[in-house]
């Protein structure tokens, strides 16, 4: 019985990837696809295309959760959470007008302004409470 599950198994495999390499005319969503991998390449994330920017390189102060000052020293959590707190900003250096900062947390903002971006906020990252707490633990 063992045997023949693995010989099934074995099968299904090399169908699946002769089915892969082939040449297959689809069409999902009245798109005419000629490849199943066309139909990734269609579709990306709007999480995943941000990584295509600034924002994977760089902390996006309109986007980037709370979490991600942690590689800064002196930020997390409290300049962090301010940070947050005030955003959306226009430009980088806007962070510097934040309310209420010391005179130490403004020399490290202005010490590390080269480490931020400000891009447009996308929802998929500042909606709920996602930019403090995302739920890595």
């Amino acid at each position: 019985m063992k045997k023949l599950a693995s010989v099934i198994a074995v099968i299904a495999l090399v169908l699946g990837f002769c089915g892969f390499l082939g040449q297959q005319q689809a069409i999902a969503g009245g798109l005419n696809l000629t490849s199943s991998t066309m139909l990734l390449a269609e579709y990306q994330n709007p999480a995943d295309a941000m990584l295509q920017t600034e924002f994977g390189k760089k902390i996006d102060l309109n986007n980037t959760n709370v979490r991600a000052f942690r590689k800064l020293k002196g930020f997390y959590p409290s300049l962090a959470s301010k940070i947050v707190e005030n955003a959306p900003y226009q430009k980088v250096e806007d962070v510097l007008n934040i309310p209420g900062l010391s005179e130490g947390q403004k020399e490290r903002l202005q010490a590390n302004l080269e480490n931020f971006t400000v891009l447009d906020p996308v929802d998929v990252f500042v909606e709920g409470g996602d930019r403090f707490n995302n739920g890595y633990y």
